[in-house]
């Protein structure tokens, strides 16, 4: 199968690369770019431990061919913090006691940071909704729900 060219932002960074057309989003992210903060699950889209941020909006990125990146922006886990500062809602989560194994969290935060961007100020039933396709086996979502109203605009942990 022939390579395709693609190009596209990652983190913050444009990238062009030479693709083959039936790779992932997940294997582009963690094989070839090093970025093993999204998690390598299910690979079926059922427990949201390699949600990303496609142009601000969960994906799973098992599910997304990498080609259909192209001229887009993507957002993993290591890009929303700030170089030896975390993000409020790594913060949070840490606070809060929302991390146990720490393998689902990349996926809980980043759908939880799509919801407190579009939503500042959203219920308990729509954080409970958004992070509705990230499965926890450790922690329970008690903490995970109280870490992210933490962080909701006005919070003390205020993204």
């Amino acid at each position: 199968m022939k390579n395709i060219e693609i190009s596209f932002v990652i983190n913050g960074k444009k990238k062009e690369m030479a693709i083959s057309p039936n790779m992932t989003l997940l294997k582009l992210l963690r094989d070839h770019l090093g970025l093993t903060g999204t998690k390598k699950g299910c690979e079926t889209g059922e427990c949201g431990a390699c949600t990303v941020l496609l142009d601000g909006k969960p994906v799973n990125a098992c599910l997304v061919l990498a080609p259909k990146v192209d001229g887009k922006e993507i957002i993993t886990i290591e890009g929303i913090g700030e170089k030896g500062k975390l993000h409020p809602l790594q913060k949070a989560f840490l606070t809060h006691g929302a991390v146990q194994c720490g393998f689902c969290t990349p996926g809980m935060i980043l759908a939880a940071k799509a919801l407190l961007d579009r939503n500042p100020h959203p219920s308990r039933e729509e954080i409970k909704d958004a992070i509705s396709g990230n499965l926890c086996r450790c922690t329970g979502y008690f903490q995970i729900v109280k870490a992210i109203e933490a962080s909701r605009k006005g919070g003390k942990g205020e993204v």
